[in-house]
């Protein structure tokens, strides 16, 4: 058997209300809900790791010196007290 299509078990334990709603969207998917489970944390696995492919990409190339020119830019006034942390 090949690694993409081995299995593993994992006990999950989920709050109610987001079982109930996993179990709806499941259903009205024509799914089983362990199927549903793992197409969700599927498209949640790549959606992290295309967006961790982009940072690395972008990262990779930037160089920051457009950085203080756009700094340089920004208006010279204090920060809105709702702004404070």
């Amino acid at each position: 058997m090949s690694p993409s299509t081995s299995k593993s078990t994992y006990p999950l334990k989920l709050p109610v209300s987001i079982k109930k709603a996993a179990q709806r969207l499941a259903k009205e998917d024509g799914v089983s809900l362990n199927q549903w489970i793992a197409v969700a944390v599927a498209q949640k696995v790549g959606a992290s790791e295309t967006a961790a492919e982009f940072f690395a990409r972008a990262s990779a190339t930037a160089t920051g010196k457009g950085l203080a020119s756009f700094l340089k830019s920004a208006p010279d006034a204090i920060p809105d007290a709702n702004d404070a942390t």
